[in-house]
């Protein structure tokens, strides 16, 4: 997002859907949930929102966000000019402020962003080639550094392909330091936090037959084919007379799930907050697999960078149409969480075979070692890992009578909206599905949510625990010792 309306983005009336995408805005069901967050959950998904530091002093937005958000990303709080003012000095104060609000209050963080053309220091503006080259690679390792195994997803590159009708890059000072510079990027980050799913995003790559589109998905396609890492599309979706809603959409992410990424739907605002678009896009959403979370850019339409178009579910404190229209779609989904692209092979056979309040250690077949909490860490968002087998509390875990397999006071978590190679980790115990797990006659034990294996990505010590597609192999074996 920019802050600035971009010349593509007209102001006017939103274009007008087709027929077929009417919705009809009913009440919301008693037995539903009844907020955005715990509605999006159900089916294994998040609804966030953009937060600014400077609103958190203000009651009525942060109660709202508080209630109905369980994803957060800082609107500007995070970017090239806010964390390195000057370089390699690095300044968090005000990121951290929406970063410990955010997980104070039980939110996760999509962090946004690393790599991007606009609002860069003044320094950077003045840096070029290689040496500009070389301060992308340190500001991507001090960021992620700082926040290594916090952010649940990172924005690495942002807006690098440019509007028309070229499908080619975007002139900037970081493309004429190349055109591998956005590959270089991502494997900056993944070495800087091999937990976080890696994102490229972008605005008006909504529309499948536009060329902006195509050169994304011709990028994203070469990447995967190569071995680039990326784990994730980010789709704007700032819809308004220039760029309206088309119902091509769902075709847009189920392309971009096919190539094996995950898609998420990062800046949503619709010019007019129409109750109807609103629906639809959560629905496109809801039809992918893939597509894992949606994000609106603000909280309430006085907060939008777009204020004068109302975009957003919340004008002042009050629920507009719109978000009923959202709410009754999440709560409309399937609630056992998306079925996975790939269906695991071979399908275990659940078996009764761990009883409620049984204590033992999760020893991984493959390895011979055991699931570990390092150092005994028990906060939010730990990640687990293998490691010598020992009789500790921090490798010893109970199964409760819902399935969930406790240790340290709180529960074994797969993300919600995990897809395979995710890491696993612990989390205040719930009742939902994420935090549900099946053990299997092969020995594998899977998600409830997901329905992916218990893996270890390797077989040393501090190797990592994922959850990963099925296929029965030594490393999603697991024996209670």
């Amino acid at each position: 997002m920019r802050l600035r309306l971009r010349n593509a983005l007209a102001v006017g009336a939103v274009g007008v859907l087709t027929a077929g995408l009417a919705v009809v805005v009913t009440s919301t069901p008693a037995s539903a949930a009844s907020t955005l967050g715990a509605s999006a959950q159900q089916s294994g998904r998040y609804f966030g929102t953009a937060i600014s530091a400077s609103r958190l002093g203000d009651s009525q937005y942060t109660s709202i966000a508080n209630a109905e958000f369980n994803m957060i990303t800082a609107e500007n709080e995070m970017k090239i000019n806010a964390t390195e003012p000057n370089r390699g000095q690095f300044n968090f104060q005000a990121a951290d402020r929406v970063y410990n609000w955010a997980v104070q209050n039980g939110k996760r963080v999509r962090g946004h962003t690393l790599a991007w053309h606009s609002q860069q220091p003044s320094w950077m503006e003045q840096t070029s080639g290689s040496s500009l080259r070389q301060a992308m690679i340190d500001h991507i390792n001090g960021v992620m550094g700082y926040y290594r195994g916090k952010i649940y997803a990172w924005d690495v590159v942002n807006e690098a392909f440019a509007d028309g009708n070229s499908g080619g890059r975007r002139d900037s000072n970081l493309q004429r330091t190349g055109n591998d510079w956005i590959e270089v990027a991502f494997r900056t980050a993944r070495a800087a936090d091999p937990a976080a799913k890696l994102c490229y995003n972008d605005y008006n790559i909504d529309n499948w037959t536009w060329a902006k589109t195509q050169g994304v998905y011709n990028m994203v396609r070469d990447f995967k084919q190569r071995g680039v890492p990326i784990d994730c599309v980010g789709l704007q979706a700032h819809f308004n007379s220039g760029s309206p809603y088309n119902s091509n959409f769902r075709t847009t992410i189920s392309s971009f799930a096919a190539l094996g990424v995950d898609v998420q739907i990062t800046e949503l605002d619709i010019q007019g907050a129409s109750a109807t678009t609103y629906a639809a896009v959560v629905n496109d959403c809801l039809a992918v697999a893939r597509c894992t979370g949606i994000t609106v850019w603000g909280v309430r339409d006085q907060d939008s960078w777009r204020s004068g178009d109302t975009p957003l579910l919340f004008s002042g404190g009050n629920k507009k149409p719109a978000y009923t229209a959202v709410l009754n779609a999440l709560n409309a989904a399937p609630t056992t969480g998306p079925t996975p692209t790939v269906t695991p092979s071979p399908n275990p056979t659940p078996t009764p075979t761990v009883s409620p309040g049984t204590s033992f250690r999760l020893r991984n077949e493959g390895a011979g070692r055991c699931v570990d909490s390092p150092n005994s860490a028990s906060a939010n968002g730990t990640l687990l890992q293998i490691y010598d087998c020992h009789t500790n509390p921090n490798q010893m875990f109970a199964y409760s009578s819902g399935r969930q397999l406790q240790t340290l006071g709180k529960c074994l978590d797969s993300p919600t909206g995990a897809g395979s190679g995710t890491r696993v980790q612990l989390w205040d115990c719930h009742g939902n599905s994420n935090q549900q797990w099946v053990f299997n006659s092969n020995g594998t034990v899977t998600s409830a949510a997901n329905n992916l294996c218990l893996a270890v990505g390797g077989t040393g010590n501090s190797s990592t625990v994922t959850v990963a597609s099925c296929n029965g192999s030594a490393n999603q074996r697991w024996t209670r010792a």
